[in-house]
């Protein structure tokens, strides 16, 4: 016995149920299925009225489960790739210690500041790869924020 087709509210409900989605990303996701795109973007538009789908609640979800690994640059650009427009994001990203964070991955992958400058490149390039700015990263690696008695003495 053959399975009946999916309809396209039951395959949107099916994917919000895993996890939150963008509309921009749900509607990549529907489009192969759909009939019409006007059908799709009712869709669409019923599911953000009921609040089952929502920019606002996805970008908080997504950025919640990447700010331990990255920063604010790396998330916005991941957000603007799944179509959160710029406002959401704004609103998301409000508020975040990205030199806290800088410093604590910094510590966990590193823990030393560079003795040479092919370290120190080493180090930036790790910091600017998730998504810091070089304001933060040279922060991190001048010490800033760092107890002193974490670090001994340069001239040690």
């Amino acid at each position: 016995m053959a399975k009946a087709e999916k309809t396209l509210r039951e395959r949107a409900v099916g994917l919000l149920s895993r996890r939150e989605h963008s509309r921009a990303e749900l509607k990549r996701k529907l489009a192969p299925h759909a009939e019409s795109e006007s059908e799709l973007d009712a869709l669409l538009d019923e599911l953000s009225e009921r609040r089952w789908q929502s920019d606002e609640r996805f970008a908080e979800a997504f950025s919640e489960s990447r700010s331990t690994r990255y920063g604010r640059r790396r998330i916005e650009q991941e957000l603007r790739h799944k179509g959160v427009d710029n406002d959401t994001i704004r609103a998301t990203l409000a508020g975040r210690d990205d030199a806290g964070l800088a410093l604590s991955l910094w510590r966990r992958k590193f823990g030393a500041l560079p003795a040479t400058p092919q370290e120190r490149a080493r180090q930036m390039r790790f910091l600017a790869s998730r998504g810091f700015g070089m304001d933060i990263i040279r922060k991190v690696l001048s010490g800033d924020g760092v107890p002193d008695d974490e670090f001994p003495p340069d001239d040690a």
